[in-house]
């Protein structure tokens, strides 16, 4: 399998350069938008090429202080080309070119790629191992005329290999850091993703999430996030973590932007059975839910019985915030409910019921149904246990600095997911998530929606599978504490760090929540005011006119 350094591909990058004469000011990548792409690109003002150019410049630039960016596609830039001669070739009477046409997003290192770049979950146990297809996901941006620019670094194994490990750390990639505050931990597992997102490495990003891990790094990273609805979106050949919470979403800097990602990936498959749950023919157009309006008479539940389940010197900045954001949504014409409790937010989140079930599809699901799927597998590894040899005897795997916690209990609990131990854990666990918690307090009170910050909204829709979306809401303030990861590798709370509230709501109700998100996005407009410490500078304006 070819490998391709950045360094390498960042000397190549004149030999695509057009030496164009600037015909009108490109958007700055901080900030820009989808439509500022697709503008400047059917404007004549750039090209696919450029903007690949730009983004693979600014992933150099950044990446010793930020690792967001694990491998670049050796492919990007040919790609690129080709659709720019497909643009330049389409006629006024040609099919419109869909909106992500040309346009570069990254993936999680999770998602399989069947071209020139790894697909590693961050474990050398998979490097060089070739999958037989793209997974569905890549394969629907690729449809879409996405460019797939490169893999994002992730939590090793997304977080299932030990809690003494670093969020936003792989044996692949390094520590992932976050651009917020020196040494930010970025949270995970789709670190990278929301990383390279906050600060303009690509338009957007692809992230997965079993508990927590398209939300939390999207608002600790100044990101929107998206955690669909269980089925909506495909898991086939993404490396599994959990068979029962496991769901590929976007992350994105605006609420459309998430919106227009999801569009392109969201749909049925016949090899994740999942998908057959939804319940409609056609995808709804999450795009035109996105209305400034979309707030006006619409019920909006406050869970209170959420924020005393964990405490950090965030929480009292981030809570106040929260209270005042309820203003926001009133201003906007919404009914806000307050004071609702989650009956079973207690025993869900404290008790072992998902600890439980997380460890039984380990036992069953992880690595097996990934790797029957490939073509070339060099370290042959067929099951968990061949996972837990492989890491104790690779000194690049960092063991035993980095153990095999939750694997090793996994192993030693041999829960199977057929096996009735596993169903009634599984049972109570929906219960309490479900009418005794999200699901149960939307339809006791009408609600179109709850609102709680961002973790907890997470935390509460995992087992269930409920759709969560976070929307940036402020920051911690400049006397905020520093406060270490245990072994010291990053911080986990500092000044400046972003945090968000998060929007719940029944199963496929995205289209839904997106337009509340969307309507909340217009009226604060909070990611603009929250700035990364550390930032590239290499702009579209640079490629443009260097000379040739």
């Amino acid at each position: 399998m070819r490998k391709v350094s950045l360094a390498t591909i960042v000397t190549l990058l004149p030999a695509f350069s057009f030496g164009q004469t600037l015909k009108a000011s490109p958007p700055l990548l901080l900030d820009a938008s989808l439509e500022d792409l697709r503008s400047g690109l059917d404007q004549g003002v750039f090209t696919s090429v450029d903007l690949v150019q730009t983004y693979i410049a600014r992933i150099k630039e950044t990446h010793h202080a930020l690792r967001a960016v694990v491998e670049i596609n050796p492919d990007a830039l040919a790609i690129a080309a080709q659709l720019d001669r497909q643009r330049a070739e389409a006629r006024p009477d040609s099919p419109p070119l869909g909106p992500l046409h040309g346009i570069p997003v990254l993936v999680k290192d999770n998602m399989a790629t069947a071209d020139g770049m790894n697909t590693t979950a961050g474990s050398f146990a998979l490097v060089g191992a070739r999958p037989a297809n793209d997974s569905t996901v890549v394969s629907k941006l690729r449809k879409a005329g996405a460019i797939i620019l490169g893999k994002t670094n992730m939590s090793q194994w997304a977080s299932s290999r030990s809690g003494s490990i670093p969020e936003g750390w792989s044996a692949v990639g390094g520590q992932t850091f976050g651009a917020y505050f020196p040494g930010q931990n970025p949270s995970g597992s789709s670190s990278g993703s929301a990383v390279g997102t906050s600060i303009g490495l690509a338009w957007a990003a692809l992230g997965s999430e079993t508990t927590t891990s398209i939300i939390q790094p999207a608002h600790i990273n100044n990101c929107v996030g998206i955690k669909p609805t269980l089925g909506l979106t495909s898991r086939h050949l993404v490396v599994p973590f959990s068979t029962h919470q496991d769901s590929v979403g976007p992350i994105a800097r605006t609420v459309k932007d998430a919106a227009h990602l999801l569009a392109a990936i969201a749909g049925p498959d016949v090899n994740d059975n999942y998908t057959t749950a939804i319940p409609f023919h056609e995808i709804p157009d999450y795009v035109a839910a996105c209305k400034p309006d979309a707030l006006r008479g619409k019920r909006i539940g406050v869970v209170r019985n959420a924020h005393e389940l964990f405490y950090d010197e965030a929480t009292e900045t981030s809570l106040e915030a929260f209270n005042n954001s309820l203003n926001v949504l009133r201003d906007a014409g919404a009914q806000v409910i307050d004071n609702i409790m989650l009956q079973g937010i207690q025993p869900l989140i404290f008790g072992n019921y998902q600890f439980n079930i997380l460890a039984a599809d380990l036992y069953s699901n992880l690595p097996e149904q990934y790797v029957r799927h490939l073509q070339e597998n060099p370290q042959n590894i067929t099951s968990l246990q061949d996972l837990v040899n492989f890491t104790k005897t690779s000194p690049k795997e960092n063991y035993p600095t980095y153990d095999t916690q939750f694997w090793d209990i996994a192993l030693n609990m041999a829960i199977d997911v057929d096996s009735s131990e596993f169903w009634s854990q599984y049972s109570a666990a929906i219960k309490y998530s479900g009418p005794l918690g999200i699901t149960g307090a939307l339809q006791q009170y009408s609600l179109d929606a709850l609102v709680m910050p961002s973790l907890y909204a997470s935390l509460t829709a995992s087992i269930i599978g409920t759709p969560v979306i976070s929307v940036p809401l402020g920051k911690s303030p400049n006397n905020s504490p520093v406060i270490p990861f245990p072994d010291q590798t990053s911080n986990i709370t500092a000044p400046n760090q972003p945090f968000g509230i998060g929007f719940a709501g029944l199963a496929f109700s995205e289209e839904s929540l997106i337009g509340l998100a969307y309507a909340f996005e217009q009226k604060t407009q909070i990611r603009t005011k929250v700035k990364p410490i550390i930032r590239p500078t290499t702009e579209l304006a640079d490629i443009l006119t260097r000379p040739e």
